[in-house]
């Protein structure tokens, strides 16, 4: 299960929002008091860094809550002038002003999973991940994902709608966009996240079965990928989800045209070989799909949290629901 909350960070008062925002979620995935007060040290760190040196600062808080891996993100993203000497401002006691933590150098000593990435006059992205009691200590998955999700403007629902499972050193990723936005299409969306939950599937009979099942909604836009422990990538799609495997070069998976639970010819399955250093990248069209990693330095090779974040704050159409999932493996291929 995953739930979370996207602020506008760009005043002081809205640093103790923000604060409260991710203990809430803290809180609900039964954080203890010590790893709650980690959590919002890391907030206000972040936070505060927003209001004094970012533009059009926001935080995307996630409360993850999995059999493996039960963890509160922190997410924070600007438009502002850069960081120019990074691992100087990873330096303890080089601070925001006067925040409690004493800067980005702590937030990197609390944080399970840490990451930045800044380019001088584009922004800065600092990713925190808070895990509690024993599972701070867990192995490394296979694989390290991320997904952002926001609805539509003025809309208090998504409707998109992702899910990822792990499983038999795999990764199955779906992604649904309902058409239109709002209460329905998060209705129609919500179904096939439903539907994707409930059985091991392709990609080409989920999307198949889920046609089935949204029967009598708006109906959606619908792609899966499925990465075998073996490294082969299966990809269906029908309607306007876009994904890529971006590796030494870019391939894009084709979605064929139709609406999943309106109409929909036979579904098409794609077979690709998952690269060295691969990158999955599946996204709804609340983002354009005009996008290069290549035209970002190093990015490929950053977490995906940061990946994504790259990608929505410099994709975003800004009228629609916007939903983006990326993936990539831990460890090399055997073959």
């Amino acid at each position: 299960m995953t739930t979370g909350e996207t602020l506008a960070v760009t005043e002081a008062s809205q640093i103790g929002q923000a604060r409260r925002a991710a203990l809430r979620l803290a809180e609900l995935s039964k954080f203890t008091e010590e790893v709650r007060g980690e959590v919002a040290i890391v907030t206000t760190e972040l936070a505060t860094n927003l209001v004094r040196y970012g533009r059009d600062g926001r935080l995307f808080l996630q409360a993850v809550e999995r059999p493996d891996d039960t963890h509160v993100q922190i997410l924070a993203i600007d438009s502002g002038p850069g960081i120019s000497d990074v691992q100087q401002s990873l330096q303890d006691g080089v601070s925001a002003g006067g925040t409690p933590g004493t800067g980005l150098g702590a937030v990197r000593r609390i944080s399970d999973e840490f990451d930045i990435y800044s380019t001088m006059g584009n922004g800065t992205l600092v990713l925190s991940r808070v895990r509690c009691g024993p599972e701070k200590r867990r192995k490394a998955n296979v694989f390290q994902w991320a997904a952002m999700s926001t609805p539509a403007p003025h809309e208090t629902v998504c409707g998109d709608a992702w899910c990822l499972v792990e499983h038999d050193g795999g990764l199955a990723v779906m992604l649904a966009d309902g058409l239109g936005h709002g209460p329905l299409a998060a209705e129609a969306s919500q179904r096939a996240a439903d539907l994707f939950n409930g059985e091991s599937w392709t990609p080409a009979a989920f999307c198949e079965s889920a046609h089935v099942a949204l029967a009598g909604t708006r109906g959606a836009a619908l792609a899966m990928a499925h990465v075998s422990a073996s490294g082969r990538i299966r990809y269906a799609g029908v309607g306007n989800i876009a994904g890529s495997i971006v590796g030494a070069k870019t391939q894009g998976l084709p979605s064929q045209n139709g609406t999943v639970g309106l109409n929909v010819r036979r579904v098409r399955e794609f077979e690709y070989e998952w690269p060295d250093r691969g990158v999955l990248v599946m996204h709804s069209d609340g983002l354009t799909s005009r996008w290069s990693l290549d035209s970002h330095q190093g990015l490929a090779s950053r977490h995906p949290s940061i990946i994504a974040g790259v990608l929505y704050r410099d994709c975003l159409r800004g009228r629609d629901d916007a939903t983006v999932v990326v993936a990539k493996k831990t460890v090399a291929i055997t073959r």
